[in-house]
């Protein structure tokens, strides 16, 4: 009869062992220092001081054997074992350029969310930018709730509100004052009317077709041609709901020569007569996007707009509007789209209609891509912050592949993360060994032994392992980890409690057991088999379940649900 217990502090010490030796040797040119590699060790775990003659001599061991290897078999062995490497010469500072013309203190900067949904990762490059140019610059940040109906095509979504607050607050994104685009139409009213006194905007009936065939061939619409007075009368009676939607619109008064036909008198207003969520019918005439902006952004004094380079006609409105009424102006920076490689890109409209089909449970399904689903997902909104940063301040459009994100989010949940073992598709193995009941102790978490362990009963009679590794490791000896080695088989020999260094190990599950669900990022669900200390883990807690990945506990009790997260 074996001391099992004392057995698995030795294969723990032993992991912990190769894991430092591996990581120093990569780290100094496949070359590890044993001195180093103690000190490590001991940092992890101080309690083998009472067994330093035992871990010298297996460090030694160790690093002789890692040393003698090529430095690609170090870099696979640390991939099959699970290790991460971060080379820590200095700690990265993430760092974006300079405003133009930026005073600290005076910088003033605005996020203009519209309310039709909440919002999404894309979304999360402008709330993170303009975040960290307001922090750098000790400077203010307004979030804007851009509002307006003029533009028929988007429809708000009343609930979005709410949301939208919810995720900033999430993100840990503070701002100074909120505005609604919504309580501010009047403003826009008097800046239409100055406009209209200054023969810089017009009424105009003409319709849609009619406006974008003017538009192609340059030709100025005849109602241009109306006087002062003429255009404040008739702007009265659109104010004055006189006329149905469609009917009527404000203009400005470009040249028509503009090479961009799609800024030749752009419209300023237009006649909406839907309900509005906050305001009701309170008004009938709202005004487009980009003369909204080209108001607000003056009376709000936003020094600076840091937007996507797509939105360059409304750097044009704004520009032009300002000129017309000698109006400070704020400074355009620009950054490029940037699409996830394995997502695309999100389309509100797309998520929508699979929201109202029943095929995505609701925005917080994971395959929105919202950053509700992205909470739910177990995904930290520090990881998001520096993602984003580190796809910099650049006007070049990229495709970053997900595993950028993931390794950020990696980064801040491995420390917390408690193991556990479980299997996909498990294979039903007996071993024969004369210990059929057994219990094991193994560590929470192999980096931080204050995390206590978990006990676990072995019934040789019945083991689970995966399918995949039973059919790579079939004929095999291998390790069951913390467990001993077999020949793997249906009917699997026992070889040894020792598991050797270089040996694969695995990871097991044997009875009692628990039956779980896991719910996939592409929104399949996967039926697992996993060890019943599982059980013991709280609702929104994060765990790796070994050799499977990281995985947000959603449920537990009589079903057990966990949203995966990433490996």
């Amino acid at each position: 009869m074996f001391n099992i217990y004392f057995r698995c502090d030795l294969f723990l010490m032993k992991d912990l062992v190769l894991k430092h030796a591996l990581i120093n040797a990569v780290e100094h040119d496949g070359k590890g220092d044993i001195q180093a590699i103690v000190k490590k060790v001991l940092s992890e775990k101080p309690e083998l001081k009472s067994k330093i003659k035992m871990l010298l001599a297996e460090i030694k061991k160790t690093t002789k054997e890692v040393n003698s290897w090529k430095i690609e078999k170090q870099n696979k062995k640390m991939e099959e074992l699970g290790i991460e490497i971060e080379v820590k010469k200095k700690e990265e500072k993430l760092e974006l350029p300079e405003l133009p013309n930026a005073e600290m203190g005076k910088v003033v900067l605005r996020l203009a969310p519209f309310p039709d949904a909440p919002m999404h990762i894309g979304q999360a490059r402008m709330i993170i930018l303009n975040y960290y140019y307001a922090k750098k610059y000790k400077g203010k940040l307004f979030l804007v709730i851009d509002d307006t109906i003029g533009s028929g095509e988007k429809i708000i979504e009343p609930k979005a509100y709410d949301w939208i607050i919810e995720d900033l607050k999430w993100l840990g994104i503070d701002y100074d004052k909120i505005f609604y685009k919504s309580d501010r139409i009047e403003l826009h009213y008097e800046v239409a009317e100055s406009l209209i006194k200054k023969d810089a905007a017009y009424v105009c009936f003409c319709d849609v077709e009619t406006l974008r065939k003017n538009r192609e061939k340059g030709i100025k619409c005849s109602h241009r041609n109306h006087s002062i007075d003429e255009n404040l009368r008739l702007w009265k009676e659109m104010l004055d709901e006189k006329y149905p939607e469609g009917k009527a619109t404000l203009r400005l008064k470009t040249s028509m020569s503009n090479p961009n036909p799609a800024f030749r008198d752009r419209v300023l207003c237009r006649i909406v007569k839907r309900e509005h969520p906050r305001v009701g019918k309170k008004y009938s005439v709202w005004p487009m996007l980009e003369f909204s902006w080209a108001v607000d952004d003056y009376y709000l004094g936003i020094t600076h707009v840091i937007r996507g380079k797509d939105l360059v006609m409304e750097d044009l409105m704004e520009d032009f509007i300002w000129n017309v009424l000698g109006w400070k102006k704020s400074i355009f920076i620009h950054y490029g789209l940037f699409t996830i490689e394995e997502i695309g890109k999100i389309s509100k409209t797309r998520i929508r209609k699979s929201i109202v089909s029943g095929e995505y449970s609701g925005w917080d399904d994971s395959r929105t891509w919202t950053l509700m689903s992205l909470k739910k997902r177990g995904i930290q909104p520090e990881a998001i912050k520096n993602f984003i940063l580190r796809l910099g301040l650049s006007e070049a459009d990229i495709t970053v592949p997900v595993k950028i994100l993931y390794s950020e989010n990696r980064k801040l949940i491995d420390p917390i993360a408690n193991r556990y073992f479980a299997i996909i598709d498990p294979v039903e193995i007996k071993i024969k060994d004369p210990q059929k009941v057994k219990e094991v102790r193994i560590s929470l978490h192999p980096d931080f032994s204050e995390k206590g362990d978990r006990k676990i009963t072995v019934n040789t009679e019945k083991i689970y392992v995966s399918s995949e590794d039973y059919k790579k490791f079939s004929g095999e000896e291998i390790g069951l980890a913390y467990l001993f080695v077999v020949k793997l088989d249906k009917t699997s020999r026992f070889i040894s409690e020792k598991i050797p260094m270089n040996i694969q190990k695995i990871q097991w599950v044997s009875e009692p057991n628990v039956k779980i669900k896991i719910l996939m990022p592409d929104g399949k669900i996967i039926n697992v088999l996993a060890e019943p200390e599982i059980k013991k883990t709280k609702e929104d807690q994060i765990i790796q379940l070994v050799r499977i990945g990281f995985c947000k506990v959603n449920k537990v009790g009589k079903e057990t649900i966990l949203y995966f997260i990433h490996k």
